[in-house]
């Protein structure tokens, strides 16, 4: 291109559908290894810093995760008002938890992530996101399957964060995105709990994903809403799904969510206020009527599949 000078030879390419793929340019390798379960890289990149990749998908990166992590954690804790118990599946980076660890109330994580490699790689390669949150004494973390562990605990959860990577159907996650599975997930929340996940992207060319899953937790949970996080080294909007056994309001007062945080987080956010959180909530009108028009639930029968894996080259 014209007045472009590349400085990297090396390149993460993504396919975000057959026809289009987004690609970062990566300075340096840290760590690579395949695990029982999947690939890992961990690298730098010379514009969003240091990057956990998987099975050739990009997970999160030191550049803008706190618009993830975030985004992810801090609705549905607001929503709850005053979580104690927290539940994470996957979150392996350890930033998930990082930001759950801001409020007050908590007094008990646990983190679930089936690939002990990748959490360990995370923790020597990535203290910028973890920041030591695993070794907090509240924090447990389970190197472990999620369904087993949900099936086999006796906790109920005021917040459970699902912090998955993509359903690839030859990877680990994707039967974590079915209804049996959010069934269960019910079955171990509180009355009042919430329900938090990473739910795909949303640009128009690839919203199907998002679209089926909000369908797919709102076949369970009372209310579910669509919203989204706009860390754009993903190469597109993603989407977040807030569900729950009963209804919430998707117009917070931002002076009220703002006091909230004050009183009951120890501060330091970058995205979430009471403003920001109300513009997330609100969903835009063309993936509102894609979510009124969807008919498709994922099941275990019928999990979802989403478009390829990326590749370093």
């Amino acid at each position: 291109m014209a007045g472009t000078t590349l400085q990297a030879d090396f390149w993460l390419s993504e396919y975000i559908t057959p026809w289009d793929l987004y690609a970062h340019g990566i300075t340096r390798i840290l760590a690579h290894r395949q695990t029982p379960f999947q690939e890992m890289y961990v690298v730098e990149t010379g514009a969003y810093g240091k990057a956990l990749v998987l099975d050739g998908k990009w997970q999160s990166c030191t550049g803008d995760e706190f618009l993830y992590h975030e985004g992810l954690v801090h609705p549905a804790m607001i929503a709850q008002g005053a979580p104690r118990r927290v539940l994470v599946l996957g979150g392996g980076e350890g930033a998930t938890v990082r930001e759950v660890l801001r409020w007050r109330s908590v007094e008990r994580v646990v983190m679930v992530d089936i690939d002990g490699e990748v959490v360990a790689a995370c923790r020597e390669w990535l203290p910028e996101m973890h920041q030591g949150a695993l070794e907090d004494a509240r924090v447990e973390v389970v190197i472990g399957d999620a369904l087993e562990f949900i099936a086999n605990t006796e906790e109920r959860w005021d917040v459970i964060i699902s912090d998955l990577t993509d359903p690839i159907e030859s990877g680990p996650a994707f039967q974590l995105f079915t209804q049996e599975h959010y069934r269960q997930v019910q079955s171990v929340l509180a009355p009042d709990g919430f329900l938090a996940l990473q739910a795909g992207p949303t640009a128009p060319a690839e919203m199907h994903l998002h679209t089926r899953l909000v369908k797919t937790v709102g076949s369970v949970f009372h209310q579910a809403q669509s919203y989204l996080c706009h860390a754009m080294s993903f190469g597109s909007p993603l989407g977040f799904i807030l569900a729950s056994p009963r209804s919430f309001s998707t117009r917070p007062d931002p002076v009220a969510v703002d006091r909230l945080l004050a009183e009951q987080t120890i501060g330091g956010l970058r995205l979430v206020d009471g403003e920001t959180l109300l513009g997330m909530l609100q969903t835009p009108k063309h993936l509102r009527e894609a979510i009124a028009q969807e008919t498709q639930i994922y099941t275990l029968s019928a999990p979802p599949k989403p478009f390829g894996k990326g590749s370093l080259s």
